[in-house]
């Protein structure tokens, strides 16, 4: 039967002791969004003790946890800098988010002090 073909050099498809390429690249891509996240993870903790100090400095000056303004710019910021894929909305309602987060760190600095507990909590009262 020489007109009858296999796969491309005669190999059988499928079978034999080559991992399938579809799970090698999900895992792949599993391993590297779980990096990413870790990354991720690490960068909020670092803007939130950002956050914490911003809270002190406000409280020395005086001046209130919320500034609108101030937000804006941010969000703004971080929408002309998005690249993609992600949409510039989906941006900014996942910065608000952080912003919201950011606020309420800095309301529990300036309300406690800016005396943290282990972990960066507020302290416990007893």
């Amino acid at each position: 039967m020489a007109g009858r073909r296999g796969s491309a050099g005669g190999r059988p498809r499928g079978g034999g002791d080559a991992p399938d390429p579809p799970a090698d690249a999900m895992e792949t891509r599993r391993r590297r969004i779980d990096a990413i996240d870790r990354d991720l993870v690490r960068l909020l903790n670092d803007r939130a003790a950002q956050a914490i100090a911003l809270g002190a400095i406000k409280r020395q000056r005086g001046l209130p946890i919320y500034q609108p303004d101030r937000e804006e710019e941010v969000l703004k910021n971080v929408q002309n800098h998005s690249g993609g894929p992600l949409e510039s909305e989906a941006i900014r309602r996942l910065f608000e988010r952080i912003i919201d987060e950011s606020r309420r760190l800095e309301r529990i600095a300036t309300e406690d002090g800016g005396e943290r507990g282990p972990g960066g909590t507020a302290p416990v009262s007893t």
